[in-house]
């Protein structure tokens, strides 16, 4: 049966209950569909989107859009079914042997993939979420209850019928994907604390207050991350032309996002030669530079850094710039102030570069290369559900692997133990 959306007065507690027990029956189908059909509902999806595409638009065009991320255009709708095509190509996850091996006494014992079970996923505005969750979850063989933004409720929808569609056309229960039909802030309540017996994991994508509330009011594990304070260092041996680029694009390509670099970090060794033009591409660009007392005396537009520079997430046209004395303690310093989420590192010296990559413990660590290439879609992952900076399960880019388990298939002829 497809959603209904109300907004009635509704029992919200029920309603949810429902659901959820609804996607625990689904995830039990789910976790054993073929490829074959899970690919059948990302190509009838992928279709639905692009016949439907008058539809989502004029819904689109009914939510509170003064955000420009939340407005969708001809473009972002293709966007959204290509993504899905994508996501079908991927290789299935579920079944796949990670580790293989025969005890002495030859019992055979297999690591195999299997879904998660059901997942929760709270996110804000951006409605394109709604169709890259929904795939996702799907190839990952879980069931997912999805709670949108209330600015994107009629767009969510639209895309969120896609997806039945999808499906629908394969014979799977419609219970596979769910959308939160009510608008009841309260509904998010209920996912984090109410639905401990239904939701097996949450996955929240959305800003620092959203990821905030999640994790401290969860009830059951949580995949995310809290801040995207990421950092660029330039070390002595780096080309100067490749580090302009890379800072300019790790900051300034889009700001708003968590791989977005926070910080600059500039070797001692190469001041003379890198310092100036580095601040004063940032300054031509529109960026606020805040620097430390060597930084300043460049520019007299470069603002002093408190202590409280080196720790934030601007998300805005903002950097923070500080000298150090080499790779340690650039490493130092991150350590300290980073958010083990993206840190790059801009040097010709691979010796240099390895400790780098080795020591700075962050989920997605690069050499010569911009922090804004922390993203699944570009990780080949098709798309992704967000980046977790957590330590157990997943980190980095969380795609169709990275929602999944494991369990131990052993194979034997009889044996006992002694």
């Amino acid at each position: 049966m497809s959603t209904v959306y109300d907004e009635s007065p509704v029992d919200l507690l029920e309603v949810m209950r429902r659901m959820g027990q609804a996607a625990l029956s689904a995830s039990d189908a789910l976790g054993l569909a073929a490829t074959q059909t899970k690919n059948q509902v990302l190509t009838a999806a992928a279709a639905a989107l692009r016949a439907h595409k008058a539809d989502i638009l004029g819904a689109n065009a009914l939510d509170l859009a003064r955000a420009r991320e939340r407005q969708l255009n001809d473009k972002r709708v293709e966007a959204m079914a290509k993504g899905l095509e994508e996501i079908r190509e991927l290789a299935d996850p579920i079944g796949t042997v990670a580790a293989h091996w025969t005890r002495p006494n030859g019992l055979d014992i297999s690591r195999v993939r299997v879904p998660l079970g059901v997942i929760g996923i709270i996110y804000e505005s951006r409605p394109n979420v709604t169709a890259d969750a929904g795939a996702l979850c799907l190839k990952s063989g879980n069931a997912v209850i999805l709670r949108g933004g209330t600015e994107s409720e009629r767009s969510n929808r639209a895309i969120h019928a896609c997806l039945e569609a999808g499906l629908k056309a394969a014979g799977l229960p419609l219970a596979c994907i769910q959308l939160v039909p009510t608008t009841d802030r309260a509904a998010v309540g209920l996912m984090l604390s109410g639905m401990t017996e239904y939701l097996d994991v949450i996955v929240p994508r959305g800003g620092k207050s959203l990821v905030a509330r999640v994790r401290q009011e969860a009830r059951v594990p949580v995949i995310g991350h809290l801040e995207g304070n990421c950092h660029v260092y330039v070390d002595r041996d780096a080309d100067l032309a490749m580090a302009r680029g890379i800072v300019l694009n790790a900051k300034l390509r889009r700001t708003g996002i968590c791989g977005a670099a926070e910080t600059l970090l500039v070797d001692r060794g190469c001041v003379a030669t890198h310092l100036a033009p580095l601040v004063q591409d940032l300054l031509a660009a529109g960026c606020e530079v805040r620097g430390d007392a060597s930084v300043q005396q460049v520019d007299p537009r470069v603002r002093a850094a408190t202590e409280e520079d080196w720790y934030m997430e601007y998300l805005d046209s903002i950097i923070a710039v500080r000298i150090v004395d080499g790779v340690d303690a650039a490493i130092a310093h991150i350590a300290r102030y980073g958010s083990a989420h993206t840190d790059s590192i801009v040097s010709g010296n691979a010796g240099t570069a390895t400790r780098f990559l080795a020591q700075v413990d962050s989920a997605i660590v690069l050499h010569n290369a911009s922090t804004q290439f922390a993203d699944g879609g570009e990780f080949g992952m098709g798309a992704e559900i967000g980046i977790s900076t957590d330590r157990f399960h997943a980190r980095g880019p969380v795609g169709v692997e990275q929602l999944t388990s494991y369990k131990y298939v052993v194979r034997g002829t009889g044996q006992l133990r002694p």
